[in-house]
């Protein structure tokens, strides 16, 4: 069976398919794709002429796999599997199921002859045990859901009618999210449903199951209310007493482990502040971005899309999936929504705003923070559908187009 094919994640791990010495750790939300590319990754190693019995897939969410928790069990359960001679291509999916089972890959990684590929929902799968006992022996591939190229890559690799109108078809790319199955349902109540699932999935699964969390009522609470505020500047005292306002009284530190609980689930992403004059993050506040915005409109009746923080937080995801880190930048008072690092150690800035045609003053104050840079780094405006303009060696860019393309910020 094939599958649309994310080749933004296979280049990158394209170079690491042959090597024994590492184990590629697939991360990301639930129901982002992971199992899919390592299918598709086991679908190239066919066509590159692996033989199929060398290509061991175990999926320990499937029915007949589920009972494997043990990790003599796993062992062998692979035994049993490991038929072919020669280099053997190992896939687990959901491995975390299996108490353990660092120990299991850690033996047959000695061994030289297995290729490991793993996927975990969360990061308790790099959390702890996997990181003291593989230390520096995996790689990490982190995944996201569909970008906005990704879904218009999709759509037509299922055979669905794609809008002449690029701007038409990124509002509904911001309305429906990038969760791969939501392009399988017809309507916006069913697209939501199943991401409403995936919130409920994510905190039965990932997080009942591995924290505690005494109270399931404050813990939602403040899981709505960052879902709500994602892309507002926020502090943990600030949201504390938001909160208060609401009636839900919470501790600083009961917060804090929450806001943790939900960016080790994927659910968020914590965006840090930079300092560019002392080049230093910046503690106390930072912003908070989701991992997907079906998340914000699964949980909001309001249709209405306030294109400031949608705009951010796209901005964001897209820059992480094409492997830059990113945070907030200060510059003085002002504020630029992003510096992002890629490699060899080069910046680029980046502001976004819905519109700089409404006025001179959202204009200027729009440029301000970028033409406050003193250094040569590629510097760039994103707006929504806006006429382009040139301004002091700044990139004004659509983001529309400039994501269908697939462009990098250089």
């Amino acid at each position: 069976m094939s599958h649309y094919v994310r080749e933004n994640y296979l280049k990158k791990i394209r170079g690491f398919y042959h090597d024994a010495e590492m184990i590629k750790v697939i991360t990301g939300v639930r129901r982002c794709g992971k199992s899919c590319l390592m299918q598709t990754i086991a679908e190239e190693l066919k066509a590159e002429g692996i033989a199929a019995e060398n290509i061991i897939y175990i999926d320990l969410d499937k029915r007949g796999y589920r009972s494997i928790k043990q990790p003599e069990q796993l062992e062998a359960l692979i035994n049993t599997l490991s038929a072919g001679s020669g280099m053997k291509y190992l896939f687990i999916d959901e491995i975390q199921n299996v108490t353990g089972f660092e120990e299991v890959l850690n033996g047959y990684r000695g061994e030289g002859d297995y290729s490991i590929f793993i996927t975990g929902s969360n990061s308790y799968l790099l959390s702890g045990e996997l990181v003291t006992k593989l230390t520096g022996r995996y790689l990490e591939f982190e995944m996201y859901p569909l970008t906005f190229e990704e879904y218009l890559g999709m759509k037509a690799y299922l055979g669905y009618e794609i809008s002449a109108d690029l701007t038409q078809e990124f509002d509904l790319f911001i309305q429906e999210g990038g969760f791969p199955k939501t392009l399988q349902y017809q309507t916006v109540e069913d697209k939501r449903i199943y991401v409403q699932g995936i919130i409920s999935e994510i905190f039965e699964k990932d997080i009942r199951r591995r924290v505690k969390v005494r109270n399931a009522a404050v813990f939602h609470q403040v899981q709505t209310y960052i879902i709500n505020n994602f892309g507002a500047p926020a502090s943990l005292n600030n949201i504390r007493s938001d909160l208060r306002k609401n009636g839900c009284n919470i501790k600083r530190e009961t917060l804090n482990r929450y806001i943790q609980i939900l960016i080790d689930a994927k659910i968020l992403c914590k965006c840090e502040r930079f300092d560019l004059k002392s080049r230093r993050s910046l503690a106390g506040e930072q912003k908070y971005y989701l991992a997907d915005l079906g998340f914000y409109f699964a949980t909001n009746t309001d249709n209405r899309i306030n294109y400031g923080p949608v705009l951010e937080n796209i901005v964001y995801i897209y820059a992480r999936s094409k492997g830059y880190a990113v945070s907030v930048g200060r510059i003085g008072k002002l504020e630029c929504d992003f510096i992002l690092r890629g490699g060899a150690a080069s910046y680029s800035y980046v502001q976004a705003a819905m519109t700089i045609m409404s006025s001179v003053e959202t204009e200027d104050r729009e440029y301000a923070p970028l033409e406050k840079i003193q250094d040569n780094y590629p510097k760039y405006l994103v707006t929504r559908n806006d006429l382009i303009q040139k301004r002091n060696g700044i990139k004004h860019v659509n983001i529309a187009p400039f994501m269908k393309e697939g462009k990098m910020f250089e």
